[in-house]
């Protein structure tokens, strides 16, 4: 089986190549919320999964595909359904691929950031996710579902060692779990530590497949809104990663898709929004018209008022 798939359109990082690293559900954590269903095997030591050297000539053979087909890739990730970081030789096959000329990616739930050989092979990258769900420990317990050996003190520990060593892209994503994670406690004691690491953005992202567990559900829009604002005071760029990945609504005019592609990524204060519309020479009615058509909800945070767009409860993407 091939180690590389793509490349594929990302949010985050334009067209990007993803590396399967690691044997699918093979991971440190079993979050509540994981789209790849329950974790089978919980690990929380290093080892060899799968030859790096197939790996790297998987990624050199599809990128030499690409090339030849006139298709650009602007990222490598290392994106299994797993923890990269299990992976002993990550940090080899990051150099390895190095000569191709591409930046390379990780999304690690940072969970063995403790490790002194971890944070070495994660500062090779060009870009970095870490995974920043709470800094309670009962609240991790609940949602990511550790191994239980792993600590979380010596993983925040990590992330801020790391943090500040890393001369890369540093990102944080940060998971709201509706009743969990999502209290205003919670949330600023989040922010003060993301607060730490400095990241270039700090990603908000919601469930939104079947997650692993019933239980879990994506928090409203006026506790989304309420955690992006707490959040933003603290922090220069937060950024929602809801998945809005296409909409079937028909758009008469530009400002409404702007408008919607805009509270797609973060919320808009009512300010914000009258100037866009002076701009796009629109007037109010386009976002009345929104709302109406449930594209769009207004809600209220320490006395302003704020434009959201409408998460999707019911929906189930394909």
């Amino acid at each position: 089986t091939m180690r590389a798939f793509g490349p594929v359109p990302s949010r985050r990082l334009g067209r990007s190549l993803g590396i399967n690293n690691i044997p699918p559900k093979v991971c440190t954590y079993s979050c509540a919320y994981c789209q790849v269903g329950r974790t089978s095997e919980m690990q929380v030591e290093r080892r060899r999964f799968y030859d790096p050297d197939e790996i790297v000539r998987d990624v050199r053979d599809k990128v030499e595909k690409a090339r030849a087909a006139g298709e650009s890739i602007d990222y490598l990730t290392f994106v299994p359904d797993g923890e990269p970081t299990l992976d002993v030789h990550l940090g080899r096959e990051i150099e390895q691929l190095k000569p191709l000329g591409i930046p390379i990616g990780v999304i690690t739930n940072a969970s063995l950031l403790w490790r002194e050989d971890v944070r070495a092979d994660l500062l090779r990258a060009d870009w970095v996710s870490l995974k920043v769900d709470a800094v309670n420990e009962s609240i991790w317990r609940q949602i990511d579902r550790p191994r239980r050996s792993l600590q979380l003190a010596a993983i925040l520990k990590g992330a801020i060692e790391f943090a500040r060593r890393y001369p890369g892209q540093l990102v944080t994503e940060t998971m709201l779990v509706d009743g969990v994670s999502d209290g205003e406690g919670c949330i600023g004691e989040v922010a003060s530590f993301l607060a730490r690491l400095r990241p270039a953005i700090a990603y908000l992202g919601i469930p939104t497949r079947p997650p692993a567990e019933t239980w879990v559900c994506a928090p409203g829009e006026a506790a989304l809104n309420r955690t992006y604002q707490v959040l933003s005071d603290k922090l220069e760029r937060v950024e929602y990663l809801i998945g809005y990945e296409g909409n079937a609504f028909a758009f008469t005019g530009n400002a409404e898709q702007d408008l919607l592609s805009i509270t797609a990524v973060h919320p808009m204060r009512e300010d914000a929004v009258h100037e866009f519309l002076l701009r796009a020479e629109a007037d109010w009615s386009i976002v009345y018209r929104l709302i109406a058509q449930d594209q769009l909800v207004e809600t209220a945070y320490r006395g302003h008022k704020f434009y959201v767009r409408r998460l999707n409860k019911g929906h189930k993407p394909q």
